[in-house]
């Protein structure tokens, strides 16, 4: 990668001396905040898990860009610093080291404040357990939805933005390049913004406002007022790259849900065992002999998601939101790709019921408006992981929903299931190795232009969930097409 600043020991360090005490891809991160801090002493605040270290430095800001002084906080760990694999599987020198980042963040320092605040900290360490824990990075102008104020205490920034970092360049360690991104402190209302048009866009806005960020982007927690509130103007701004450039939020993770209403076919030869939503169809013998057999084959198949990572990952009151690919395609989304071609079968479906509980619901207008009527998909990924619900307009690449059969799933035969086979031990081994694949039985909506609009006039009162009771139910029985919004409660029951 251009521009990577080759790491070294860091200034001081006696040849043989640093090595002893630190990992080999700690050195060109370190030798990175030494390059911005060389007067102070490298405050490693060390953490058990998963970052190794948080370092935190006062920064004097630069008043002649109207920037005010700060704590500015950097991590170590989410890249590689040992290159053994114990951490992170080495790949090379030439791509990304470890996950290809470590996380900054600037605090505003408060008139007196002598020490830095240690809750960035803890923020971090949250932010990486999940990166952790999902295997999903980050990238500049994904948001987080944190749904709590950053520091627990009463302020209004509750929810974050990832950018790059404005002064730190992306470093040469000997286990790969390392990138920093640094977090930014939003309100709830920049963070829907950023949802229904693009986070790239809301942090040039909040560039523009110093008391907001400024150049460079600094939060401060005792920000009262929202960007809208300070600049009205604003609004207006994002109001017009919603209608030109729509939305770039492509999926989210959720709770969701859905049933097939259509009739079950009687003919025992055509019962295959097929799992729509919660309503899975018996097995022959036939068809559990052809699986078994399917399945021995398959074993040795790479496991890799189903949905790309464009998906929120919702986790310890974490709901991650990203859209790295802008192309409007649903080829890497096939499951076909992983799966043996022998487990593989679109189904057309007559009428299907789509549930939601009410967060992910509040989001299907912004589905509408912000991506089907730019000509685009969103998908809503089941946070339990065995389902998908993607939204198609007409002419996206690689739908396999058509207007002439509007519904559709596509996947493997099964949504594997232990009580679907005999009890053996190869049974077992069948059913756990398989579930390790992480299938999941995508359906897809394709709605025309026309009936995307009249949806939009029905579902008006989602744009303010808190003022409806649950559950709600919307219905066009025309279309065999029903959504219910439903309390989380019904969602968090394993036999829903």
């Amino acid at each position: 990668m251009e521009g990577a600043r080759p790491g070294g020991a860091p200034p001081g360090a006696g040849p043989g001396s640093f090595p002893a005490l630190f990992p080999p891809g700690l050195h060109g991160i370190y030798g990175e905040c030494r390059r911005l801090y060389p007067e102070q002493p490298n405050p490693l605040l060390g953490g058990p898990d998963p970052l190794d270290y948080v370092s935190m430095y006062r920064n004097l800001g630069n008043p002649a860009l109207n920037v005010p002084e700060h704590w500015h906080y950097v991590s170590f760990g989410l890249s590689d610093l040992y290159g053994d694999n114990r951490v992170h599987e080495f790949t090379g020198t030439d791509g990304p080291s470890g996950f290809g980042f470590e996380l900054t963040f600037r605090l505003k320092r408060e008139t007196g404040e002598s020490a830095p605040p240690t809750w960035p900290a803890e923020l971090m360490q949250g932010l990486a357990r999940y990166v952790f824990q999902s295997e999903n990075t980050f990238c500049s102008g994904d948001h987080v939805s944190w749904h709590s104020p950053l520091d627990n205490s009463e302020s209004r920034i509750q929810h974050m933005l990832l950018t790059e970092d404005p002064q730190m360049q992306p470093v040469q360690t000997p286990f790969g390049i390392v990138n920093f991104l640094q977090i930014v402190g939003v309100c709830t209302e920049e963070l829907h913004a950023a949802q229904q048009w693009n986070g790239q866009g809301i942090l040039e806005l909040l560039r523009t406002v110093p008391v907001a960020g400024g150049l460079w982007l600094i939060t401060d927690m005792r920000r009262g007022e929202t960007i809208f509130e300070i600049d009205p103007h604003l609004q207006e701004r994002v109001d017009k790259g919603i209608e030109t450039d729509g939305s770039n939020l492509s999926g989210v993770s959720a709770k969701c849900a859905w049933d097939d209403l259509s009739r079950p076919p009687e003919d025992d030869e055509d019962s295959r065992s097929i799992c729509i939503g919660t309503q899975p169809r018996r097995l022959s013998g036939k068809d559990t002999e052809q699986i078994r057999e399917t399945l021995r084959r398959g074993l040795e198949i790479n496991s890799k998601p189903v949905l790309p990572p464009i998906n929120a990952q919702r986790q310890n009151g974490l709901n991650y939101d990203r859209a790295p690919s802008r192309k409007d395609s649903l080829e890497s989304e096939s499951s076909a790709a992983i799966i043996p071609h022998e487990l593989i079968r679109t189904r057309q479906l007559e009428s299907v019921h789509l549930k939601f509980n009410q967060e992910s619901g509040a989001l299907i207008p912004l589905c509408l408006r912000g991506r089907l009527l730019h000509g685009r998909h969103f998908t809503y990924k089941s946070i339990t992981g065995d389902t998908a619900i993607t939204f198609v307009s007409t002419g996206v690449e690689g739908a396999f929903a058509t207007e002439e059969h509007p519904y559709a799933a596509h996947g493997p035969w099964l949504q594997v299931r232990a009580s679907f086979f005999p009890s053996s031990s190869f049974t077992s081994f069948l059913f756990s190795s398989f579930k390790k694949q992480s299938l999941v039985f995508p359906l897809q909506i394709l709605l025309t232009e026309e009936f995307v609009e009249r949806m939009l006039e029905d579902l008006e009162d989602l744009t303010s969930p808190e003022e409806f009771k649950l559950p709600k139910e919307y219905s066009w029985p025309e279309k065999k097409l029903k959504v219910s919004i439903l309390p989380d409660a019904v969602f968090d029951n394993p036999l829903h």
